[in-house]
């Protein structure tokens, strides 16, 4: 697999990401994301990635700010809260999804069952998310390093004797396994993390981590579009 990659352009970027890569037997050091599986067809044991992803179209978890309530694909219920460790992520300001020009957080993570997921919130939401990178950031960590809970909180307003509520997220972290926190670290680097539905290539970008958009996917590159994978390693 060999896939030219950029990251999306950035007034400040936390770390810029890595190039997707080849694979190959001779690398230095195995990726933390393999695991090994015996071949049903001839019990060879092979190595997979222990993740699950379709490169540019991550599982939709969406967080519903009027019920205070995460889903999945606006389906099936996830409950009040969220936690995970964030391979990658971006804070950014951009017309998406139909809604207007917003400042957004879009994250994305790997759930219990290796799927790769993204998130997105926007408005005192990602406030809330700048009070949680700012103190991780001196001391010289990233949302990449811990264990990252998202609960939803409960607000309310009043305006002309009306009284309406709503949720806004708010973040927590705790330490996480070094061996988890290598395995979306290394995964991350080989493969391009992006959600075709929200780039548009003209964000505002404030932050970003791990985020690769495929050079071929970005309509104002002028440089011409890589050969296509012929195929993506499946996940066990």
């Amino acid at each position: 697999m060999s896939t030219k990659a950029k990251p999306q352009r950035s007034a400040t970027t936390e770390e810029v990401a890595a190039p997707t890569m080849t694979l190959t037997s001779s690398a230095a050091a195995v990726p933390a994301y393999l695991i090994e599986k015996a071949d049903e067809a001839t019990g060879e044991v092979v190595q997979v990635p222990r993740f699950r992803y379709l490169p540019g179209h991550p599982r939709q978890v969406r967080f519903d700010a009027k019920a205070g309530q995460f889903n999945i694909n606006g389906t099936v219920p996830l409950g009040n809260a969220l936690s995970f460790i964030p391979l990658a992520w971006r804070v950014f300001q951009d017309d998406i999804l139909n809604m207007g020009r917003k400042l957004w957080a879009e994250l994305f993570f790997a759930d219990d069952k290796g799927a790769i997921c993204a998130v997105l919130f926007h408005g005192y939401s990602v406030e809330n998310l700048y009070r949680l990178i700012e103190p991780l950031f001196y001391d010289d960590l990233t949302l990449a390093d811990v264990t990252v809970k998202v609960t939803a909180e409960k607000k309310q307003t009043t305006k002309d004797g009306k009284t309406a509520t709503y949720y806004i997220a708010q973040f927590t972290y705790e330490a996480a396994d070094a061996a988890e926190v290598a395995a979306r670290r290394d995964f991350a680097r080989d493969f391009p993390i992006w959600r075709a539905e929200t780039y548009t290539g003209s964000a505002d970008t404030r932050i970003q981590h791990g985020y690769t958009v495929p050079v071929e996917d970005d309509p104002t590159s002028p440089e011409p579009a890589a050969a296509e994978p012929e195929a993506l390693p499946q996940a066990a």
